[in-house]
Parts: C-alpha cells; sequence; structure tokens
C-alpha cells in the first residue's frame, strides 16, 4: 500500500463513517479485487487502499453520480496498477535470479481451479475484468466500458478473447505450496513467542521502523501497544501457523470469539533483518467466505471453508 495509507496512523471517526456507508459494498469489492489478483488477502489490502483513496477524494464525486460506480472505477484502477507493478517486481526478481535466461512469458502462478472465477487470473488484465464484470457480476457493456476505460465495442472484443482463451485453457493441477524456509521459521518462532505472551520477544523481531496495519483501525508505525491489546481480549485465544489458499500466514483462533475458531488472520512480511509489515485482517469475513481451503497446524481445523 502507498506511504500515504501506513503514515495515516489510528483512523478518524469521519473515515470509519465512509467505511460504514459503504459497508455493504465490500464483499462485492472485495471479490473483484481478489480475482483480479489471484489472492483473497491481496485483494483485501487493494480493495482497502481503494476505499482510502475514494475517502480522500469524496468532494471529487459528482452529484449526478452514484456511489457504487465511482467506488469500483477506483477499485479497477488499483487492481490494475497492483497487477503492473508486481509484473515488473517480478520481471527483476527472475532476471536476478537467472540472468541468463529469458523471463517466461507467463506471469501468473496461482492456483487454478474449475470455475470461472479462478480461471480469469490466467487471462491479461483487461480482458479478465471484462469477463469477471460481464460472466461474474452481471454488469451490461456500457456499464464495464465505463468502469475499465473502454468503449462497448473493445469490451466485446475482449470479451470475444477471453472466452476463447478460457475455452483453450487446458487443466491445471494445484500448485504445490512454494515457501522460503526462513519464513515458516519465523511463523514458528512468532507463534512460540505469541502463546507465551513474550511481547518483548516478540518486539525484538520486528524493525524499529516496522509498519502495521489493522484493518478499520491503524496504519502506521508498529505499536508497542498492539501486542498488549491481545491481553486484554475476554474470550481464551491461540495463535496458530497455517496456510490461507496456500499461502502461509498465521491465524488467531477466539479471542474476541467464545469458540476457538478463526477470529483474525495476520501475514508477515519480513527480510534479513526481521519483520517489516504486519498486516492484522479482522472483521473480515469475506476473506474466510471467498478463500478455497484453510490449513492449520496444529491440525485443529482443516478443510474447506465452503
Amino acid at each position: 500500500m502507498g506511504e500515504e495509507f501506513y503514515d495515516r496512523g489510528r483512523f478518524d471517526l469521519r473515515y470509519k463513517a465512509f467505511l460504514e456507508m459503504v459497508s455493504a459494498d465490500r464483499a462485492r469489492l472485495h471479490r473483484y479485487c481478489a480475482r483480479m489478483t489471484g489472492s483473497v488477502l491481496d485483494g483485501e489490502d487493494v480493495m482497502q487502499e481503494a476505499l482510502f483513496e475514494a475517502y480522500r477524494k469524496l468532494d471529487h464525486l459528482q452529484s449526478e453520480q452514484s456511489l457504487g460506480p465511482w467506488l469500483h472505477r477506483l477499485v479497477h484502477n488499483r487492481c490494475i496498477d497492483f497487477i503492473r507493478s508486481r509484473t515488473v517486481r517480478r520481471a527483476k526478481e527472475a532476471a536476478a535470479a537467472e540472468p541468463d535466461v529469458a523471463p517466461a512469458t507467463a506471469i501468473f502462478g496461482h492456483d487454478v481451479s474449475r470455475a470461472l472465477e479462478r480461471l480469469v487470473i490466467g487471462l491479461p488484465p483487461k480482458e479478465r475484468a471484462c469477463v469477471l464484470l460481464k460472466d461474474v457480476f452481471d454488469y451490461n457493456l456500457n456499464e464495464i466500458a465505463e468502469l475499465v476505460g473502454s468503449t462497448p465495442g473493445g469490451v466485446k472484443a475482449a470479451l470475444h478473447r477471453g472466452r476463447e482463451k478460457l475455452t483453450a485453457m487446458p487443466p491445471k493441477p494445484a500448485n504445490e505450496i512454494k515457501t522460503e524456509r526462513g519464513l515458516l521459521d519465523l511463523h514458528a518462532l512468532y507463534v512460540d513467542r505469541f502463546n507465551r505472551q513474550d511481547w518483548d520477544g516478540l518486539r525484538n523481531l520486528i524493525h524499529d521502523d516496522a509498519r502495521l496495519m489493522i484493518t478499520d483501525v491503524y496504519a502506521g508505525r508498529a505499536l508497542r501497544a498492539y501486542f498488549v491489546r491481545f491481553e486484554e481480549m475476554p474470550f481464551q485465544r491461540d495463535l496458530v501457523s497455517g496456510f490461507l489458499d496456500n499461502e502461509p500466514v498465521l491465524v488467531l483462533l477466539g479471542g474476541v470469539v467464545r469458540e476457538m475458531v478463526p477470529s483474525a488472520v495476520i501475514r508477515l512480511e519480513a527480510d534479513v533483518s526481521g519483520i517489516a509489515l504486519i498486516r492484522h485482517y479482522s472483521n473480515c469475513p469475506w476473506i474466510f467466505a471467498l478463500a478455497d481451503s484453510l490449513e492449520l497446524k496444529p491440525a485443529l481445523i482443516t478443510g474447506r471453508l465452503h
């Protein structure tokens, strides 16, 4: 997310009121972002950035415009920005890792299932957006053209190309989980210290200038008080490592609910010096609803989410 977002600190009451105003649209917007990015967590990040942008630009909204289409255009543009930046980053990483080998033409490596909205990740961004908006979200050609900055004829052509490619696309097996050993080791250490309430030990794993994002609550410098908040939770809690759609994550069980069920997802970004970013996703039921699988270790809960 942009630096401006992470310099925001605790979100003010006006922003929370805006989030409440658009709460009915968030699951649908997240679904679109998740299918465009190929990840339920990346989709949540993109949606949060788009919502923050929308809040800052509310005075740009024309009175005759409806909030929904305007907001979806911002979300779509953020998805395109994310895809482009990821493409550039992966190309650079591939060139650095294998300087004598031409980069692969296929830049997306997410799991592909038989469901249409998961298959579209293999399409170029414009075709992906058009197929999603028409065949999944049921927009008409004129609405899609306005959202993606094209014409009805251009949308028709993109739909035709995208559908042809989907028809010809061979089934692919689910990707194996490929994760650096260092991240899994860090997760194990984080879980151990968290469950022992060794908050100082946890802070020692984090950069002095690390960032923290808590959904709808805070985005800024990592707070020392972040860990103390867990002690104030009303119910028993436990942190476990696991995989959400094959992505390594940490999952909080209980804490804010009486049952020992998943109540939050935590994603860490780290380098050799320690944790640089903590993303704490809470009050985001659409993440679990849209994910294919959640595997927890120890295996308290494993299997399909829906």
